[in-house]
């Protein structure tokens, strides 16, 4: 009885036949769909598009607002490497890069386990008053930012002497120094709530085990966390790094000459009293945002894996 009924549940699947015309209006809907698409997407590159443009135009193409260059102007590239000292700003902005990701990868990997592995008195608490920074803007944080490293709020260790560290004062400052351009970014309430979400999801037998084998919390972290942390580490070290290479405001604010001032001040030298000079202005720009567009196409997968993996997708 049973295989009879299994055996006529097949011819009970009936397909149900599709209408004249159902092709051809699901056809129109997916065109209709994509033209609508790719409008969107044109108009999300046009700047970019627009930039890439103009930074291949003489000047007085672009003061008459062309849309294409007559002959690409490749030498605008080198004409604005030269003109801006972008070397001088480039390797500025890698060591900015480059201290703060370190402080800011060391601080989130600890305080994020601590806060998704480690049971201690009032860490709800202090993780939700961590959280609620995040809804802070930060134009309402700059001013304070700016007294504090000014040395007007708390006393402050000396920089760049053989003292540092050993002398507080209130008459020391780190205006125009590397610690006021790097040490406020270092604490990343988003960079240890994305890395808290992952560590949490690790399972805790694997900490037991570890613990039969003699490991301390430091070692588990070491030895087991980080290796299976790497997309969500590549997705906090890719978005520290575009924040810290587009940073423009601040660095302003905190230094008083260029001598340590980032590759997106040095943009600024491309405007005097005759004007702004717009196709090498685009062709630094378009120097300026390039290590960022490499260093996303290289770690897209990783970012893309970091992201769908600490609960944020969706």
């Amino acid at each position: 009885m049973v295989d009879s009924v299994v055996l006529q549940q097949p011819s009970a699947i009936k397909t149900v036949p599709e209408k004249p015309g159902t092709d051809w209006r699901r056809y129109f809907g997916n065109g209709v769909m994509y033209a609508v698409l790719l409008f969107f997407a044109f108009l999300a590159l046009f700047p970019f598009i627009w930039m890439i443009s103009n930074s291949l135009m003489t000047i007085g193409e672009t003061q008459v607002r062309r849309m294409f260059p007559s002959v690409p102007q490749w030498g605008n590239y080198a004409e604005a490497w030269d003109q801006a000292e972008f070397s001088k700003y480039f390797l500025n902005s890698c060591t900015i890069v480059g201290i703060t990701l370190a402080g800011l990868l060391v601080i989130s990997i600890l305080a994020a386990y601590a806060f998704g592995r480690i049971q201690f008195r009032g860490r709800d608490t202090i993780f939700t008053l961590l959280l609620v920074t995040l809804m802070i803007p930060q134009s309402v944080t700059l001013i304070p930012n700016f007294l504090m490293v000014a040395g007007k709020v708390v006393p402050l260790p000396a920089i760049g002497t053989g003292e540092a560290l050993l002398t507080w004062s209130w008459e020391n400052t780190w205006i125009d120094t590397y610690a006021a351009l790097t040490i406020p970014f270092m604490g990343s309430a988003f960079s240890i709530f994305l890395l808290r979400q992952f560590f949490a999801q690790i399972p805790y037998e694997l900490f037991d085990a570890a613990r039969i084998d003699g490991a301390g919390h430091f070692r588990f972290l070491v030895q087991i966390v980080l290796p299976i942390s790497r997309a969500p580490i590549m997705t906090v070290t890719l978005l520290t790094f575009i924040a810290s290479w587009n940073s423009f405001l601040w660095p302003l604010i905190v230094t008083n000459s260029d001598r340590l001032r980032p590759i997106t001040v040095g943009l600024y030298n491309f405007t005097d009293e005759a004007g702004t000079r717009t196709n090498l202005l685009m062709a630094g720009a378009l120097i300026t945002i390039l290590p960022i567009l490499i260093l996303y196409f290289l770690t897209q997968k990783t970012f893309t894996e970091g992201i769908a993996t600490t609960g944020l997708k969706g």
